[in-house]
């Protein structure tokens, strides 16, 4: 689960902040992103995260505050040399229609490009959002098996209703789902929710 935004973050209302700072996190950085993560966490939007997991993951989270306080955290996470996953985006209740979500992704995703990957994905309670971002909805089958480790530990394993986005970054790279399979890389369709 990554998303603490709404469809809406992309715009910029009247009020937002002029004095952000995007940036690389750094370790006095632990405490507020795990307050914002951990308060979505709560209200079952996003998986949970423990001071060592964030500690552990610092270098792949941007982090945008005003007047030196947090207003948004995401993650650009390496799963292989050619794609990685935008997870733990998350922006705080009070600046989530001032483009903070925007802003956030513009420079995860031009993070990623900077290492030259191939395409970033997300899974996502709010695929409105990602789809103004340049991002379009894939099968979870089409993921590589190792972004599958993050979901064996939430509670909606069984019963997952959020939904994959992905975003090409070269457009030569097409053939996502089947790339990879030479190098040992397995794909695996997670649980799906079906309604009736």
């Amino acid at each position: 689960m990554i998303s603490g935004l709404t469809e809406d973050a992309i715009a910029e209302q009247s009020g937002a902040p002029r004095d952000l700072a995007v940036r690389k996190a750094g370790m006095r950085d632990i405490r507020p992103i795990l307050d914002l993560i951990n308060g979505y966490a709560a209200q079952g939007i996003m998986l949970p995260r423990t001071e060592l997991e964030v500690s552990e993951d610092i270098r792949d989270f941007t982090v945008i505050l005003s007047a030196g306080r947090l207003l948004g955290c995401g993650a650009l996470h390496f799963y292989t040399p050619s794609i990685g996953e935008i997870r733990s985006l998350a922006v705080a209740e009070v600046s989530k229609t001032h483009g903070i979500g925007r802003r956030l992704i513009e420079a995860l995703v031009e993070e990623a490009s900077g290492y030259a990957l191939d395409a970033v994905f997300a899974f996502t309670y709010v695929p409105g959002f990602f789809r103004k971002m340049g991002f379009a909805e894939v099968e979870r089958g089409e993921l590589p098996l190792k972004a599958w480790k993050d979901c064996l530990r939430c509670p909606k394993f069984q019963c997952c209703d959020e939904i994959a986005v992905m975003r090409i970054l070269r457009p030569e790279y097409r053939e996502f789902p089947h790339h990879h399979d030479d190098e040992g890389l397995r794909l695996i369709q997670l649980p799906v929710v079906r309604i009736a």
